[in-house]
């Protein structure tokens, strides 16, 4: 891990108090991703026992990030951090939250999985596994950048997040005209939808994690930018 960045500090314990957060949140993001896998596989492979798995561990996540969050309070309050180390501070904070909210989506499918269970030719493979491909490697790469310090993969990442939602409007067409051709296939339909759904905001948290750890090291608010102005942000020397 590269710590170049984290300012060296007279207190060896600020330095320490720092390095710890950061690798909380890196065990935090190792422990959703695991979470997304397994819903993805009970999703895939009709796993009932995978799912309900899922679903009962989705309060370690919430816990994790309680801790987290009130171990950055904490610092923040005690040690009154400036510039970058103010900036990493904040930028975790709302890290973590993106990363219970992917945990979320994780119970979510899990859910899905469960009630799409026995009929799971209902989901269109095709679409939806090069969804999920998509939104796996936006929710890896990002958290590989944040253990980086480094925004080098930023625009890469967040521009699979258009092939995502390109990938969700197919999907949503597809079960329009399925719904259409019979009634019968609404219910069903319906919770595919719910899934896609939720993996198409796996993609747009990963999306804002890049953006915080863009503010973190360049001190630049690029929420809400297009992804030609957020490159030019990026590529743009302070």
């Amino acid at each position: 891990m590269d710590n170049s960045k984290i300012s060296h500090h007279i207190s060896g314990q600020f330095n320490k108090e720092l390095e710890d957060v950061r690798n909380k949140v890196l065990a935090m993001g190792g422990l959703v991703e695991q979470q997304l896998e397994l819903a993805i596989n009970a999703l895939t492979t009709n796993d009932l026992e995978l799912a309900e798995q899922v679903i009962g561990q989705d309060s370690q996540i919430d816990e994790l990030e309680i801790a987290i969050n009130l171990e950055c309070t904490q610092i923040l309050a005690l040690r009154q951090p400036t510039a970058f180390d103010l900036r990493l501070l904040l930028a975790i904070i709302k890290i973590i939250h993106e990363l219970e909210r992917v945990g979320d989506k994780a119970v979510r499918i899990a859910e899905s999985a469960i009630k799409i269970s026995g009929d799971v030719n209902s989901l269109p493979r095709h679409e939806v596994d090069h969804m999920i491909v998509l939104v796996k490697s936006m929710l890896d790469h990002a958290l590989d950048a944040f253990a980086r310090m480094s925004v080098e993969e930023v625009p890469n990442i967040t521009g699979r997040d258009e092939k995502v939602d390109r990938e969700y409007d197919n999907i949503v067409r597809l079960l329009i005209t399925h719904m259409m051709e019979d009634p019968r296939n609404i219910t069903r339909s319906l919770d595919v939808l719910t899934t896609v759904r939720a993996l198409e905001r796996v993609g747009d948290h990963a999306r804002y994690i890049c953006e915080h750890l863009v503010y973190m090291i360049k001190g630049e608010n690029v929420r809400h930018l297009s992804q030609e102005q957020l490159v030019e942000k990026i590529n743009t020397p302070r």
